[in-house]
């Protein structure tokens, strides 16, 4: 049952952390970090081809500080409403920095027509060809002549059997100078480590050495973000590895630990867009089909201590079809596979499948654990844009696009009608944030803080969350202004292990919320639990522990909705519904000591404007079919683990 306490003010304290030393930790994790571990600059060859040409890593650092930039293809200054605390660069590794070097630099390019005839019909292809400076005309050759795939939704077949080398086939093909794109991609990395140097200020910013390993075979999206806690300096002695480098997961995991043996550095692989996998990113096997072994899961595990949840292609927490009764699994659904045809169609429509959703790889990890005795699948969350404009911006009223030519509110209509049901920028959903609770700004704090996994995710608010789970909390213990360390002490934070039951006792989750300084009110703290039944099968059930309004709970424990203040016309939202903060303690009231479990947190915001209606009232149109009105924005934390004794 959920304890509920009010007037208890928590802002400063969730604002500014608590510093009081804790004998279990060296430095006891205080601070709440905002950041993005994914953004793109022109150095991406698709960034480029679709209108980014001012924008690179210098002018991305610059603009997540809150510094205004100018976007050239929109020709406009650009600002953040709130600067970040950190900042990953995160390039596509394959034909780094070439699309724009080549697309302006003919010399590079040798004369050979055997490349068309080699990958013909592929998406290299059109990128990389000559002739086409119109970002709308590129970006349209590469959706029309994309490959067909020849693996659906939920096959078995190992997708990326028989993947093309990328870039690799351009040389192969004798198209590129190999030796002038190695020096293109290593310069491009050079000026993007030095760029991350230049701009981090430890205490203050941090600039996060990263890239995007890029695997989308048969439209099957396996994409991980890799980050770092290197220097710039150390990470320009080594090269990013992309797909075309190594085309399977276990290839990046194996050059992630030969590099971090070499450099002493450490990395973390972040999967995004699990969405639109087809079923692969966390599927029962690994993806050649063969088993998952120990071996295997504690291999993934420990590069794979993160997963983004949430981004600007869709909102990977869960699905109404595998959700069925959470009333807000319908949330910026991304509906588009990245293949031919874009938006899907007739023969390639699509399925959401259980290796597509986060929640259900938790629940899975747990039926995998319990079979291996390893869990492959014990990730924590965070959230991040996958902007490719070199605009860190996941605000509703500051969405500047996934692609630069988006940017430009008129390039989303074709003909001066919208460009509905398509692939475009209506149907993205402008999200999402990382958070992290570290002891200070640095890049080793916050890549530490991602291997333990004491992060979570929001949708673009700057909602503040924090929760332990111990077996003995009380009401004083939360109003405590030391709750942080009565909470490591005693407990263990978000993304911990809560260690075997003593006796009986269920276990009790200690949660505050807090909304962002700049944000709407919240409407209510629910408590998501995955367990292991007696069969053997994971099950979920979702928990409303704290929320405003004085609503009443119905027999079957849902609530009735918190209202919608927004103005449609102008999109302002008033603050008259909901509650600032949050402060409960909730125990479980279903707890079976002997099953595996776990507990994550989702806070919902007021219903808000979403950037579609305020694009459809500013064209004089109606709301655009790709989206609602008014949206639920949210926070997601990672998991808090129960695992029974004899599971260990």
């Amino acid at each position: 049952m959920a304890q509920m306490i009010n007037k208890v003010s928590l802002s400063v304290f969730l604002l500014a952390g608590s510093t009081a030393f804790n004998p279990l930790w060296a430095q006891e994790p205080s601070k709440v970090l905002w950041g993005d571990t994914h953004l793109h600059t022109y150095f991406s060859a698709d960034a480029y081809l679709a209108g980014n040409r001012s924008v690179g890593p210098d002018e991305a650092f610059r603009a997540a500080k809150g510094e205004p930039i100018h976007s050239a293809v929109a020709g406009v200054r650009v600002q953040l409403r709130e600067p970040l605390d950190f900042l990953a660069v995160a390039d596509h590794a394959g034909a780094l920095g070439l699309m724009g070097a080549y697309n302006e630099n003919d010399s590079l390019i040798e004369e050979d027509t055997s490349f068309y005839q080699t990958i013909k019909g592929s998406v290299i292809q059109m990128l990389f060809q000559r002739g086409v400076k119109d970002p709308k005309e590129a970006g349209k050759r590469v959706f029309d002549n994309a490959p067909l795939p020849e693996i659906a939704p939920g096959d078995t077949k190992d997708p990326v059997a028989g993947a093309g080398k990328g870039a690799g086939a351009l040389y192969d093909a004798g198209i590129v100078s190999v030796t002038e794109a190695h020096k293109v991609s290593e310069t491009a990395w050079k000026v993007t480590m030095e760029a991350a140097d230049r701009h981090n200020d430890p205490g203050h910013f941090t600039a996060l050495v990263g890239w995007e390993w890029t695997q989308t075979n048969n439209g099957a999206n396996l994409h991980r973000v890799v980050v770092s806690d290197a220097e710039g300096e150390t990470a320009s002695k080594f090269e990013p590895f992309g797909a075309d480098d190594g085309p399977y997961p276990e290839d990046l995991w194996n050059f992630l630990d030969e590099t971090s043996k070499e450099f002493g550095v450490d990395f973390v692989s972040i999967p995004h867009n699990s969405n639109i996998s087809k079923g692969y990113m966390f599927a029962e096997t690994t993806l050649k089909g063969q088993p998952i072994t120990a071996a295997y899961a504690k291999n993934r595990a420990r590069w794979e201590s993160l997963v983004e949840v949430t981004q600007f292609k869709g909102d990977s927490e869960t699905h109404p079809d595998l959700s069925p009764n959470d009333e807000f699994a319908d949330f910026e659904k991304f509906k588009f596979y990245l293949q031919r045809p874009p938006q899907g169609g007739a023969d390639y429509p699509y399925v959401a499948n259980a290796g597509d959703y986060v929640r259900s790889a938790f629940k899975r990890g747990m039926e995998i654990e319990n079979t291996i005795g390893v869990n492959p699948f014990k990730m924590g969350v965070i959230g991040s844009t996958d902007s490719h404009t070199g605009i860190p911006s996941a605000e509703e009223t500051n969405f500047w696009g996934k692609v630069s030519l988006y940017s430009v509110l008129e390039n989303k209509r074709r003909d001066g009608e919208p460009t509905t049901g398509q692939f475009n920028d209506w149907n993205m959903s402008a999200s999402g944030l990382a958070a992290v609770w570290a002891p200070e700004n640095t890049r080793k704090d916050i890549v530490a803080a991602f291997k333990r996994r004491e992060t979570y995710a929001t949708t673009g608010p700057r909602i503040q969350v924090r929760v332990f789970a111990g077996w003995d909390f009380s009401a004083e213990d939360l109003a405590n202004e030391n709750m942080a360390s009565i909470g490591y002490e005693r407990g263990v934070p978000m993304g911990g292990d809560l260690a075997d039951a003593p006796g009986t006792t269920a276990p009790v989750l200690m949660i505050r919320a807090v909304k962002g300084p700049m944000d709407h009110n919240l409407d209510r703290v629910q408590v998501i639990k995955g367990w292991i039944g007696d069969d053997g099968k994971a099950l979920e059930k979702i928990y409303n522990v704290a929320w405003s309004d004085n609503r009443q709970l119905d027999a079957k424990g849902g609530l009735p909705a918190v209202g919608n203040t927004v103005n449609l016309k102008t999109g302002m939202t008033v603050n008259s519904i909901g509650a600032p903060e949050f402060s409960t303690l909730w125990t479980d009231p279903e707890f079976n000591a002997s099953q595996q479990a776990f507990y994550y947190i989702r806070v919902l915001q007021i219903p808000t404007i979403r950037h579609s209606k305020l694009d459809a009232n500013a064209l004089g149109m109606e709301t655009p079919l790709e989206g609602p009105a008014t949206l639920q924005e949210r926070a997601y934390t990672s998991p808090i683990w129960y695992t029974p004794q004899d599971k260990l």
